[in-house]
């Protein structure tokens, strides 16, 4: 047992490949989007004389013949059986092994055998207990979060551990935990089980961080930023001013409710992603989608492209209502409705959710290999579809909605040249240029991209407001959609 006392500590914090990293469907630009927040929210606890390192798989080698005294793995469920053999291969090298994260918390017996200690939930309340634990020479063999849950007095995320020219997107942020929400399907729910499931940060605290950013972008990864009204109004009237463009995520009633979504756009949201999920009412009850339930998506797009802001739609197969016809409806009505990019899942019960305990009692799980669990693979049996048509569905929706004269139609669908053309490019941008997008990876060169990516999610104003802006005004702002 490692007993290091007052002496530095040696830690290293590691992020191992999703099995997608290995996979034909793997896009490596998608991967390098965003560091490890989680785990550099961690090091922040430890001492000022500790030496601390990040390593995060997806855009780097891993350094595996050093001797740290503390390793620190968080683990998805598609990257579980990689981040097993880190950690035996770290405990043999004398390292004492910590392994936390959403497949953690749902399968703490699994993960134990691989481990010295454990965390379940979120580790900002029990990291720091933790540490003092470990340098006594007394770790615990599990760390449960439950009660006093805050993000009050957390010390600043660990950026300078960030190797920012990795990422596209370096300026991402978190300043909320959980979602008020509680969808049968979703992994967060286990996460958060035992104590509270959503809470944010204090306004000043979360301004505070976005000033310590460089440039103008800003990706928020809640899960819902708008999931708290005041929180969010006080910090969209703190951003006013800031110049910032940021992109987020919400709830398909959020947007509806309320002007909250127009303060958003006000402070600068310029992309959203939006949870539709399924056209289908009977689906959304039988998943506990509740906030969904009798909403018009139509107007949902409507709002929001009269705002300025672009959607990535969130859209799942395979739910117990669907049949085959639900491919080509899904893709359908985004095409026609505008939407500029989406993302398609095929219905994947995760280990700890309502839905996994549903398919275990009905006895309709096929494989416990988690390296499929990555929602391109079915590991279910669908209610109304062949597993083979359920895939075969899948693959064809987003090769449909991605073909060239999609995204052109879908595109066409707003009311002026600005905006199409905004559409075509992010768009086409971000699905369409694969090799180009592997060159800068691989020179390590993402961050040369920030000024073209800020550029397209500038804001397009309306005809009308383009007639009182002055002429140099005008020719700016077609300079920077047209980068």
């Amino acid at each position: 047992m490692i007993s290091p006392g007052n002496r530095p500590l040696k830690a290293k914090f590691i992020l191992p490949a999703l099995t997608e990293a290995t996979d034909p469907y793997w896009r490596p630009i998608k991967y390098s989007l965003f560091p490890p927040l989680g785990l550099a929210t961690l090091a922040a606890y430890l001492s000022p004389d500790d030496y601390a390192v990040i390593e995060d798989e997806h855009v780097q080698s891993l350094t595996l013949d050093d001797t740290p005294d503390l390793v620190v793995i968080q683990v998805y469920i598609t990257n579980a059986y990689r981040a097993y053999r880190l950690a035996d291969h770290y405990r043999k090298r004398g390292a004492f092994v910590c392994l936390g994260g959403l497949h953690v918390t749902s399968l703490p017996e699994e993960a134990s055998a691989y481990s010295d200690t454990i965390f379940l939930g979120p580790g900002e309340q029990t990291f720091p207990q933790f540490l003092r634990d470990f340098r006594a020479g007394a770790p615990q063999q599990v760390y449960v979060s439950n009660s006093g849950r805050t993000l009050e007095r957390i010390p600043p995320i660990r950026r300078d551990l960030i190797q920012r020219r990795l990422y596209l997107v370096p300026n991402s942020i978190v300043v909320t935990r959980g979602c008020p929400q509680h969808c049968d399907f979703c992994y967060k729910d286990a996460f958060f089980q035992g104590g509270r499931g959503f809470y944010t940060q204090r306004v000043d605290d979360a301004l505070a961080e976005i000033n310590r950013l460089p440039g103008r972008h800003l990706y928020f990864l809640d899960d819902h930023l708008l999931g708290d009204r005041r929180f969010a109004q006080a910090l969209f009237e703190g951003m006013k001013g800031m110049g910032r463009l940021f992109q987020g995520a919400a709830t398909v009633d959020s947007i509806l409710r309320g002007d909250l979504i127009e303060r958003a756009a006000e402070a600068g949201l310029r992309s959203i992603f939006v949870g539709f999920e399924t056209l289908d009412p009977e689906n959304l009850r039988r998943s506990n989608k509740r906030q969904n339930l009798g909403r018009d998506y139509k107007a949902v797009a409507d709002r929001l492209h009269s705002l300025g802001i672009m959607i990535n739609g969130s859209f799942v197969f395979g739910m117990d209502d669907d049949r085959e016809d639900v491919f080509r409806r899904t893709v359908d009505w985004a095409v026609e409705h505008g939407i500029t990019t989406a993302t398609f899942h095929i219905q994947t019960p995760y280990p700890g959710t309502a839905l996994y305990a549903r398919m275990q009692r009905e006895g309709r799980m096929l494989t416990r290999d988690w390296n499929l669990f990555d929602t391109r693979h079915v590991v279910y049996r669908p209610a109304q579809l062949k597993p083979e048509v359920l895939k075969e569905g899948y693959d064809w929706a987003y090769e449909e909605f991605y073909r060239w004269s999609s995204i052109l139609r879908a595109s066409l669908h707003h009311g002026t040249l600005k905006h199409q053309a905004k559409h075509f490019f992010y768009a086409s941008g971000w699905k369409k240029f694969e090799p180009l997008w592997d060159m800068v990876i691989r020179m390590r060169q993402l961050t040369r991209v920030t000024p073209l990516l800020e550029g397209v999610l500038s804001k397009v104003t309306s005809a009308s407001a383009e007639s009182e802006q002055p002429v140099a005004k005008q020719s700016d702002e077609v300079l920077k959609i047209a980068v």
